[in-house]
């Protein structure tokens, strides 16, 4: 797998730092979770990871992670600015012990700024990356995408791009670097074509969200509802789509792309025109032609779609749906990982600790383990 032998410490914190932990796991790196309990129903992205539970308030607690971080290539940690530092346990410290280290700082608003001491999630990281204003539709108030923009999108991608990249340049230098991967960046650089593109006819001039071809402003580039209550996808924006969309829905030849009229018509013609069948009915009736219609899937048969049954975008891990690796490589592609046994003799060689050791850190509650050693 790409990143075998690569060894990644994440310290557990709300979704985006284990997801980018889960990203390297599938493709292929050793990833041991630092967290507070054992069992943390929040993290549902533990898969292919083991984990201990550390008091990183207590000095012995620090020193053995101080340790762990000699003998590891990547750190993960998601915690306001300073934290990491008052616990002993930032990058001016294990960065000095272990050169080679690459250290992820995975933040809302970064290592430095006005807002980065301070409290906020993915509505608010999306929100100051400028990119929230433009999500929505007309005369309508701004819509997030759930928590994919800043969260996964801007934060878990972009700091495991950050990862690979640093431990590329690694082969070269030898060193390894901080990775500061803060969501407002993120979310702002993955949309960089949103922010590039605005001399483009498709934005109107008063740059109105929901007003433009592909944000809702467009009758052929939309979502709309079927007679079983189910919902098609229709992006029918280049000319030869946009005929063949009109012949399979018998509209009006004359009606066209382009002017107000045609858009309130066509907008009205096409949410007529869906409700008369059903989604499957209109999935056929689109199936061998590129007009750009597809059905909207429902998550819970996304996997039973023919498309994504016949390439195995999906499997079950513990019996939960999940989406198999993405890119996929040719040599050596990722693969969606189980629950690995804890290997504690191994532990015990990356501690540097003796089994007395062991036991009397366990009964201090400093350390514990998901499965009882043999002392």
């Amino acid at each position: 797998m790409p990143l075998r032998g690569v060894k990644v410490l994440e310290f557990v914190g709300l979704a985006p730092g284990p997801l980018c932990g889960k990203i390297l796991a599938d493709f292929g790196a050793s990833v041991t979770r630092i967290d507070k309990v054992l069992d943390n129903p929040l993290d549902v992205l533990y898969h292919g990871k083991r984990t201990l539970a550390v008091d990183l308030k207590k000095a012995a607690g620090q020193r053995l992670v101080q340790q762990l971080a000699k003998k590891y290539d990547v750190i993960v940690e998601p915690f306001r600015p300073g934290v990491m530092e008052k616990l002993n346990l930032g990058p001016g410290q294990l960065c000095t012990d272990n050169p080679r280290l690459i250290y992820a700082r995975l933040t809302g608003f970064g290592q430095k700024g006005r807002l980065a001491a301070r409290a906020g999630h993915d509505l608010n990281y999306a929100a100051v990356s400028g990119v929230l204003s433009m999500l929505g539709r007309e005369h309508e108030k701004p819509t997030a995408p759930i928590n994919l923009l800043a969260d996964f999108a801007g934060g878990s991608v972009m700091c495991a791009l950050g990862i690979c990249v640093a431990l590329l340049e690694r082969h070269r230098s030898g060193l390894g670097q901080v990775v500061d991967a803060a969501m407002v960046d993120g979310a702002a650089y993955v949309a960089s074509w949103l922010f590039m593109s605005r001399g483009l006819s498709i934005w109107n001039q008063n740059q109105q969200r929901g007003a433009n071809l592909l944000d809702g402003g467009a009758y052929f580039y939309d979502t709309y509802k079927t007679k079983d209550g189910l919902f098609m996808s229709v992006a029918a924006l280049e000319p030869q789509f946009f005929e063949l969309l009109k012949d399979r829905l018998q509209l009006p030849q004359e009606l066209s792309q382009y002017g107000e009229e045609h858009q309130i018509l066509g907008r009205q013609l096409l949410t007529d025109t869906f409700l008369t069948k059903s989604q499957a009915e209109w999935s056929a009736i689109f199936e061998d032609v590129d007009a750009c219609v597809y059905p909207v899937v429902d998550w819970q048969k996304v996997q039973e779609h023919g498309h994504n049954a016949e390439r195995q975008s999906f499997e079950r891990v513990d019996d939960i749906l999940a989406p198999r690796p993405a890119p996929r490589l040719s040599r050596t592609p990722g693969k969606l990982r189980r629950n690995v046994q804890m290997d504690v003799q191994s532990l015990l060689d990356e501690l540097d600790i003796k089994p007395e050791q062991l036991r009397r850190l366990q009964e201090d509650g400093v350390l514990s383990l998901p499965i009882k050693p043999k002392l």
